[in-house]
Order: structure tokens, then C-alpha cells, then sequence
């Protein structure tokens, strides 16, 4: 890859931030500018829902200026990468807002998921800690940033991820609810831990905290609390120790936006959330058994930036996969799926997925979603075994699996309905709902699922490896490590159907 310029714009709730570096071959990147300038976005949305045209006008103001700063560094439009988080997200009017900005600016922003924040702030965490941290990749870790409008949580087990959720609570609808009911200038912490509690209780029902040994928290309150008191892991990462923190939370406790901004040299709209940002954060570290608050240098910004500069095929990919699928396998295990069934079932997905790569013509990432549909078709048993597949439909599609898109959770949700009983019908709306491409997906996914699972139809393993081989009209099987396959030639003849019907190739078992 040659060296190119590029520029990461987000447009948050309290800031627009701006990001240029230099790209270079190998995956590593240099910085070389940055500018933010405060809107007031958050404020209006997490008040009356909808971005004001006050908001609108001091966001185009601000944008046309990064416009002429880009402008200035010559960096080609296909490089200027342009995202909203909660703030714009959650809004009422953000279709026409966007419209707005796009017509006035040319700038068109991509709006951020939440699960997509934690994917990018993975990112930038692992960029950020290496392998300067052993801690995080052999005990328990939790990574949280406290936003404008939601706060994304990670949890970890020796480096592999337990679970991702982005929750509607941030500073800004925090900071207003205490305003409403004790007054400007005032911040109740009893409030703030009434306010956390179901937060808590949801982290503590898939990690208890207490055994939290790593906690990494990112965002700009937590930078300047590490400038103030902390010292330096490498250069991108600094360490605050769990007293020094405590103390500075309980010092920052008493002072007033004006003090932040005098104390501190930040600008009001920061101010306003420090205080409440830093509680909460203090609240989360003191359930901890965590020694240290572990502080990135890095935003959504840089994560996106590592996204560009490590590419599609790059070791991080990989590892980045291995991460959905432990995220997969830890909702399964929440919802006490049949583990060996599921992993065995996924095992003949994999190995179908492989062998048939010229007839489906579905890439790496669609390999790795037709995984986490396996590891999950069974989940909704959970709920009734009758109908357990659409069960499972509504389990995953209201569910957070790490590093999915919101489709592709909607692909897997659907891959589930039809892994077995009918296939779909032009009166099932979440699959008509899906695009062309996606509903194509979802027959070919559903397809290979159903054989897969055809082939431990008892639960009980008993084959245990296959031989595919391709014949002018059938795909033969051949099952290694049984001698008896008579219950898998019913479930086969049940529920092939499918597949005959996708791929053109009736399947047979041997």
C-alpha cells in the first residue's frame, strides 16, 4: 500500500474532531493534525429528541471550516471519513440533518452503531496496550468509555471477549437528570449509583466485577484525570494508580464547571460532563479488584484509523473474528445452549463452507457470520423447544454479539429461523425486510446450516469427521468415525431440501 493522507471527522455529542495522518505500508500511521471544535448536538437530542436548527447551523459553521482545513492538506475525498456517534444516532430529524450537512458541505456522515463504537475502540485499545500490559490478556478485563449520550462496556477473559453492550446512559442525560431534580452546580453521587445500578447488575450477571483485574477506560474525561495523575505506560498509553484515581475523583467531586475550566483549561462544553464522566467512572473502578485505571491515548478516531491503515487481510482480521466468536460463544453459554452439539454442528458448517467455496461464492466475513449462525441455532431452546428457532431469532436479533454490524446480526438472526422447519415466505417481514443481497445470503447460510445439523441429529457426535466430494449432480458425504448413520439419513432427507433448492445439488450421505 502506498503512503496516503487521510482524515477521520466525527461529529459527537459535545464535539466535531478532526484527525489527519499519514498512512503508511505495514499497517502503521502517523499523525499530523488534529482540531476539535464543541456543538452542543447532545444537549438538544437527549432533551426534546431532535437536533435544533440552532445545532444545525453551528455544526455547518464548523464543518465548512474542516472543510477548508482539508482543503489546505490536498487529501483526495475517498480518504476523508466522516462518522456521527449517539448524539446524531438517536435523533429524531437525523435523515434530514444529514441531508443538510451533505448538501452544505459535502461531508456525509456514516452513522456509528453502538456496536461498531466498541469494535473501534477495541481497536484502538489494542493498538494502544500491546503487549506492555500482560495483566489484560491473562485475566479479566473490562474496557468502558462514558460518552455524551451512551457508554460502551467490553468485557474480557484472558483477552477473549465475554460480552459488548452499548447503553443509552452517557454524561449529558446523566448531568440533566441531576439538574432536574437537585439543582445547576450540583452532583449528587447517590444518584449517580441509583442511576448505574441495572448497569452493574447486567456487567456483574457475566463477569462479577470484583474479579475485574484490568480496568481500561477510554474517552477524554479519563485522559485528563491520567495528565493530572498518572504516569506513563508507552506513548500511548498512561496508568493511574487505584488511590491516586479515588483521590482525584473525590478532589474534582467539589468544584464547579467554572473551576474545571480554570483547573483544567478545557472548554465549557467538556466541563460541563467532566465531573459527572469522572464519578461514574470511579463508581464502576471501586466494584473492580483492579489496581489500576489503565488510560489509551486513543478515541474512535484512531480506531478507525487502525481499521484503515491494518486492511481486510491482515492478522488483526483474523483476530479481530476470533474475538465475534468468543462474543458468540459467551451469549450461547448465557442462554445454556447445548455447547458440544453447537460446536460440532459448526465444526461440519466450517468444513461444508470450505469445500463448497466455488459454488457459494461467500467471502471471509460471510464465513465467519455463517459460524456465529451455527454456534447460536439452537439458542432459543432456551425459551421452548417448540419453535425454538424463531425463539432463537428473537434472542439474537435483541441481543449484542461484538464486532456485528446491525444487518449482519439481522442476517444471522434470520440464517436461525430457517435453519430449520419452512423455508421463507413472502409473509415473514424480517426476512422481505432484508436487501436483495442479504435475503440471498440468508438461503445460502440457511442451506449449509441445515445440513450441518442434519448430521448430529441426535446431539450425540457420533460422526465424527467428513469427506465431501463433488459429483456431476449430487454432493456426497462421507462420514468418518460411525457405522450407523440411519438417524442422519432422516434428519438429511428432512431438511436438504434447501440446499437442492440454492445450489442445484441434491446431498447424500455415505
Amino acid at each position: 500500500m502506498e503512503n496516503r493522507l487521510v482524515a477521520v471527522l466525527e461529529i459527537g455529542s459535545t464535539g466535531i474532531r478532526l484527525l489527519v495522518a499519514q498512512v503508511e505500508s505495514g499497517g502503521r500511521w502517523t499523525v499530523l493534525d488534529r482540531a476539535e471544535r464543541p456543538v452542543s448536538l447532545g444537549r438538544d437530542v437527549f432533551d426534546s429528541g431532535e437536533l435544533s436548527r440552532e445545532s444545525l447551523l453551528e455544526c455547518l459553521s464548523v464543518l465548512k471550516s474542516i472543510r477548508e482545513l482539508l482543503a489546505g492538506w490536498g487529501i483526495a475525498a475517498g480518504d476523508v471519513h466522516v462518522i456521527a456517534t449517539s448524539a446524531i444516532r438517536v435523533a429524531r430529524n437525523r435523515d434530514v440533518f444529514i441531508d443538510r450537512l451533505r448538501q452544505e458541505t459535502g461531508f456525509c456522515p456514516s452513522v456509528v452503531d453502538g456496536i461498531e463504537e466498541n469494535r473501534l475502540m477495541y481497536l484502538g485499545v489494542r493498538f494502544a496496550i500491546k503487549g506492555d500490559l500482560p495483566m489484560f490478556w491473562r485475566a479479566n478485563s473490562m474496557i468502558m468509555e462514558i460518552g455524551g449520550g451512551s457508554t460502551e462496556i467490553m468485557l474480557l477473559r484472558k483477552g477473549q471477549m465475554v460480552a459488548a453492550h452499548s447503553i443509552k446512559l452517557g454524561t449529558i442525560i446523566l448531568d440533566q437528570r441531576i439538574r432536574l431534580r437537585a439543582g445547576p452546580g450540583s452532583v449528587n453521587e447517590r444518584y449517580l449509583s441509583e442511576a448505574i445500578r441495572n448497569t452493574t447488575e447486567l456487567v456483574n450477571a457475566e463477569m462479577d466485577m470484583s474479579h475485574i483485574r484490568t480496568f481500561v477506560v477510554v474517552g477524554s474525561d479519563a485522559r485528563l484525570a491520567s495528565s493530572q495523575t498518572g504516569s506513563e505506560l508507552n506513548e500511548h498509553c498512561r496508568l493511574i494508580k487505584r488511590a491516586d484515581f479515588i483521590d482525584f475523583a473525590e478532589r474534582v467531586r467539589g468544584y464547579s464547571i467554572e473551576d474545571c475550566i480554570q483547573n483544567f483549561g478545557i472548554s465549557y462544553s467538556e466541563a460541563e460532563g467532566f465531573i459527572t464522566g469522572i464519578l461514574v467512572l470511579k463508581l464502576f473502578f471501586e466494584q473492580t479488584g483492579a489496581a489500576h485505571v489503565v488510560v489509551p491515548l486513543m478515541s474512535i478516531r484512531e480506531g478507525y484509523l487502525v481499521d484503515i491503515a491494518q486492511g481486510v487481510d491482515s492478522e488483526l482480521q483474523e483476530e479481530f473474528f476470533s474475538q465475534i466468536i468468543a462474543s458468540a460463544v459467551n451469549l450461547g453459554r448465557k442462554y445454556h445452549f447445548d455447547e458440544a452439539h453447537a460446536l460440532h454442528v459448526t465444526k461440519f458448517c466450517m468444513e461444508l463452507f470450505d469445500a463448497l467455496a466455488m459454488e457459494h461464492g461467500m467471502n471471509r466475513r460471510q464465513r465467519m457470520m455463517l459460524e456465529v449462525s451455527a454456534l447460536l441455532h439452537d439458542i432459543g431452546i432456551y425459551i421452548k423447544g417448540s419453535g425454538h428457532n424463531k425463539h432463537g431469532q428473537y434472542i439474537v436479533v435483541n441481543s449484542e454479539i461484538f464486532g456485528l454490524r446491525r444487518n449482519e446480526v439481522d442476517i444471522i438472526a434470520n440464517v436461525i429461523r430457517y435453519h430449520r422447519g419452512d423455508p421463507p415466505a413472502q409473509s415473514d417481514i424480517e426476512y422481505i425486510s432484508l436487501q436483495r443481497e442479504e435475503r440471498i445470503l440468508v438461503l445460502k447460510m440457511a442451506a449449509v446450516l441445515r445440513v450441518a445439523d442434519a448430521l448430529d441429529r441426535g446431539h450425540t457426535q457420533q460422526i465424527k469427521s467428513l469427506a465431501v466430494e463433488h459429483r456431476p449432480e449430487t454432493i456426497a458425504l462421507h462420514a468418518k468415525g460411525v457405522y450407523d448413520t440411519s438417524l442422519e439419513l432422516i434428519a438429511l432427507e428432512e431438511k436438504s431440501d434447501l440446499f437442492q433448492e440454492v445450489f442445484g445439488y441434491k446431498v447424500v450421505l455415505s
